[in-house]
C-alpha cells in the first residue's frame, strides 16, 4: 500500500522516475500540428506530442474531411501554445503506436493545464486510453460542464 501510494505521488509530483510512466520533462513549443498535437523541441531534438486524455476534431488526418470546429481548436491550440516554453508530464505510457510522446501540456510560464483549458473552453472532447488515465475525471467534468453551458464545439457542431 505504501509503495503504491508513493508510486502515486510521483506521478502527480511530475517528478521523472527515470521509467516508462510517469515523470516530466521541460521543452518549446515549434510547430502546432493541429487541437491536440504539437512539435517540440526536446534536448535537442524534435518531438511530436499528442495530448493526453482529448481529442480536438480532426483537421490533418490522412482520408478525413476536416471536422468541424477543427480549424477553430487547432486555432487555440496555437495560441496558448506555439512558442511557449511547456513542461510534458507524463502517465503510465510514454508513446502511442505512432511513436509520438503523450503528455499532459502545462505553460511553464503560468501553469495553464492545456489539455484541461481545451476541454472546458469546448475546443476538445475527452478520449480516455487507459492506462492513461491520471485526469480522466477531472476532463470528463469539464466536457460535461462545456457541454451544458454550449461551449466551442458543443455549439458550432452537431455532437453525439
Amino acid at each position: 500500500m505504501l509503495l503504491l501510494a508513493a508510486a502515486g505521488f510521483v506521478l502527480l509530483s511530475g517528478r521523472d522516475n527515470g521509467g516508462s510512466g510517469g515523470g516530466s520533462e521541460n521543452a518549446t513549443v515549434i510547430r502546432v500540428v493541429d487541437g491536440d498535437t504539437v512539435v517540440v523541441s526536446l534536448a535537442g531534438r524534435s518531438e511530436r506530442v499528442r495530448f493526453i486524455g482529448v481529442d480536438t476534431p480532426e483537421s490533418v488526418k490522412p482520408g478525413t474531411p476536416v471536422q468541424c470546429y477543427a480549424k477553430a481548436a487547432s486555432a487555440e491550440t496555437e495560441h496558448l501554445l506555439d512558442g511557449r516554453r511547456v513542461s510534458l508530464r507524463y502517465d503510465a505510457e510514454r508513446r502511442d503506436r505512432y511513436g509520438r510522446l503523450l503528455a499532459y501540456v502545462y505553460r511553464r510560464d503560468d501553469g495553464m493545464f492545456v489539455n484541461a483549458e481545451l476541454v472546458q473552453r469546448g475546443y476538445a472532447r475527452t478520449l480516455t486510453i487507459p492506462p492513461n488515465v491520471a485526469h480522466a475525471d477531472l476532463f470528463a467534468r469539464l466536457a460535461g460542464d462545456a457541454r451544458r453551458r454550449a461551449r466551442g464545439l458543443w455549439r458550432a457542431c452537431d455532437v453525439a
